[in-house]
């Protein structure tokens, strides 16, 4: 399925009820004292929707992408507006000022982090606005995170969702001046894997530990690098192995938010299965396998995007990962 102006006209429309709904909310905070007993809008003044900070960064991300690809589609204007008004000066160094307490070192790592930049990246594709300019601050203080945590994080983490690191490092990508180190990093952590078992999912995963790895890799490497790499790390695609990559993830209660997390996956394996395809040669027997794969997949989870609020603050965001490849 393409993403066609329709498409993201409608996913637009979901991020942009919810990127200002401050409740329900789900607070990730660190309380040093009573004085830190605040409402998220008052914590994160850009970043207080969409159920959780991580999401509402994403929902933006998606907006971004989606008002670049299709300026002129219905929702365009009401974008522009919500970044005009949102992404201030002001704001800005509320969020900054967040992550200056000691006890949001952590906040967010790396999941948060690495959409942040890809957020940042994404809004360079509007010079004549000041947004990027405007979100710069935000953007240094992430970039030094992983500046200063990576080369320290002796160990990858392989979870299914937001603490995997491969995951973080595909995204990040999106910001060269960190890519020399997250491409070192990801040779350390996966260069020497081999014959993927892909022990997953897990009951409440929302990115596949094999393929997030996978794509990590093809964003990071070179292709001479990653063809080989690629041909160790899972080396029975054409039969169909290991064959949990290839069956889409059963929700049974898209109200449980656990749950719901196995749309995503479905949609995250979607995007990684025709990302590496397109990494692959034109003729090699295994693209048409992986694409169907990634078909499967989108079916299974597409028509679940809305509905409930436990998957709808953010299955948009993934849909678009997995259509705009």
């Amino acid at each position: 399925m393409p993403l066609t102006e329709d498409l993201a006209a409608r996913f637009a429309k979901i991020a942009l009820g919810h990127v200002t709904r401050e409740y329900p909310h789900a607070l990730t905070h660190v309380l040093d004292g009573p004085q830190d007993v605040r409402s998220p809008r008052d914590l994160h003044p850009v970043f207080y929707g969409s159920f959780d900070w991580h999401s509402c960064v994403h929902a933006y991300w998606m907006l971004a992408r989606l008002l670049f690809l299709y300026p002129g589609m219905p929702p365009a204007a009401a974008i522009r507006s919500l970044f005009d008004s949102q992404l201030t000066a002001e704001a800005v160094a509320a969020e900054c000022a967040y992550l200056h307490r000691p006890a949001a070192r952590g906040f967010e790592r790396p999941y948060g982090w690495a959409w942040l930049l890809k957020l940042s990246a994404a809004l360079l594709s509007f010079p004549d606005h000041p947004w990027s300019a405007t979100l710069a601050p935000l953007t240094a203080i992430f970039a030094t995170r992983f500046e200063d945590f990576l080369p320290k994080a002796t160990y990858p983490v392989r979870a299914g969702t937001h603490f995997n690191t491969a995951f973080a490092l595909a995204l990040a990508a999106d910001h060269p001046p960190l890519c020399e180190l997250l491409r070192r990093t990801a040779e350390r952590w996966y260069g020497a894997d081999a014959d993927c078992p892909a022990r997953e999912p897990s009951g409440d995963d929302f990115l596949s530990p094999a393929l997030a790895e996978a794509e990590c890799m093809r964003r990071l490497l070179l292709a001479e690098q990653f063809l080989p790499w690629f041909d160790r790390f899972l080396p029975d695609i054409r039969d169909l192995r290991p064959d949990t990559l290839f069956q889409p993830a059963t929700v049974t209660d898209r109200s449980d938010g656990k749950i719901a997390h196995l749309d995503g996956l479905n949609l995250s394996r979607a995007w990684c299965w025709r990302s590496l395809a397109a990494a692959l040669p034109p003729d090699d027997p295994r693209r048409p396998v992986m694409l169907q794969a990634a078909k499967l997949h989108l079916d299974a989870a597409l028509p679940h995007v809305a509905g409930d609020y436990m998957g709808e603050h953010w299955l948009a965001s993934f849909a678009v990962l997995a259509l705009d490849v």
